[in-house]
């Protein structure tokens, strides 16, 4: 991971990046997946992305070194918070595509002094995401263990989305006691409209 950062910030079109870790057993633990990674990038256009994918040196390693690789391509449609300052995904779509499936992406950076609250309670964030009707897929993503913190998840509908983050469920109630508590020093919420996604399977 670190290695890939110098090349990373020199390829061209790519406007921010993160390299990220992951989460172990359900993807919301303490304890790390040294199995998984993930590289979160924002790109001036499609091409650029597909330059990457198709022809980095980078990418040609994952082919090398990876057992699978799943890339998610993404349109942001909401978007609010900073990422190390800033929000870096810039919104251009005013209509979404009700027969697309969302993606969402939450991070934040912990405030020192209330590790121990967050992290107790964690489970019970799981289990309510678990549990929740149209999620299809998630993952606890890191870039740095136990202090920066996201998710990211993949729904069947942004109805499915609103239900989960409205209703007056568990997650409405973690929502409200991260702000009473103030948990998060920095934190952003961004949801995507997911236009396509692809699995590749490498020969180790």
């Amino acid at each position: 991971m670190r290695l890939a950062f110098d090349g990373l910030s020199k390829t061209p079109g790519l406007s921010f990046f993160k390299l990220l870790g992951t989460g172990s057993g359900k993807g919301f633990s303490l304890y790390p997946d040294f199995s998984t990674y993930a590289i979160l990038c924002v790109w001036k256009n499609e091409s650029f992305a597909k330059d990457f994918i198709n022809k980095s040196d980078h990418s040609k390693l994952i082919s090398k070194k990876a057992h699978s690789r799943q890339d998610f391509f993404l349109s942001p449609i909401t978007s609010h918070g900073l990422w190390d300052g800033i929000n870096p995904f810039i919104i251009n779509k005013k209509e979404i595509n009700k027969e697309r499936k969302i993606g969402i992406i939450t991070r934040a950076t912990l405030n020192k002094n209330k590790l121990f609250e967050f992290w107790k309670s964690v489970p019970e964030a799981s289990l309510a995401i678990q549990n929740a009707n149209g999620v299809e897929w998630f993952k606890g993503i890191g870039e740095w263990p136990f202090i920066q913190q996201a998710t990211f998840s993949i729904w069947d509908s942004v109805d499915s989305v609103k239900n989960f983050a409205y209703n007056k469920g568990i997650h409405s109630k973690i929502v409200k006691k991260t702000r009473k508590r103030k948990w998060y020093k920095e934190d952003l919420f961004a949801r995507f409209e997911l236009l396509n996604s692809q699995s590749k399977f490498f020969s180790i």
